[in-house]
């Protein structure tokens, strides 16, 4: 049976992901979905353009293990919803302001963010113990 159905969780939960939080996916070969679901059940994914246009440059000008998981990063993101909000600020400044807008949980494992994202009482998921996704609350 699936998971949100035992949690008889049937609302979606938007997931909002991270430049850093996708590198470290291929990093760590961490099964994204099979890993939101486990924590949220049902899920819909978005990624900023912000995190599409650092991958870009990340393909373009990274060198090596860098380059190769940005352009395998790039790829995933290409399955999920990509949106335009926000264009004027950065990416973290972008990302704190769609998961506000959105009541959405923020995947990414950036010391800094996540700190801002628990300042303003908004879900994050980090990697913990390299193998595994967690939420904090």
């Amino acid at each position: 049976m699936a998971p949100h159905r035992i949690r008889r969780n049937t609302t979606s939960r938007i997931v909002i992901l991270d430049t850093n939080a996708v590198m470290m996916l291929f990093e760590f070969q961490i099964n994204l979905e099979s890993e939101l679901s486990r924590l949220l059940g049902a899920f819909h994914i978005i990624v900023p353009q912000q995190v599409i246009d650092e991958l870009l440059r990340l393909k373009e000008h990274g060198k090596g293990k860098k380059q190769r998981i940005a352009k395998a990063a790039l790829e995933l993101c290409s399955r999920y919803e990509i949106i335009d909000l926000h264009k004027e600020q950065a990416g973290d400044d972008a990302i704190l302001q769609i998961a506000e807008s959105l009541s959405a949980i923020v995947l990414t494992n950036d010391q800094e963010l996540r700190k801002r994202l628990n300042e303003k009482n908004i879900q994050s998921i980090f990697l913990r113990s390299k193998n595994h996704l967690a939420l904090s609350y």
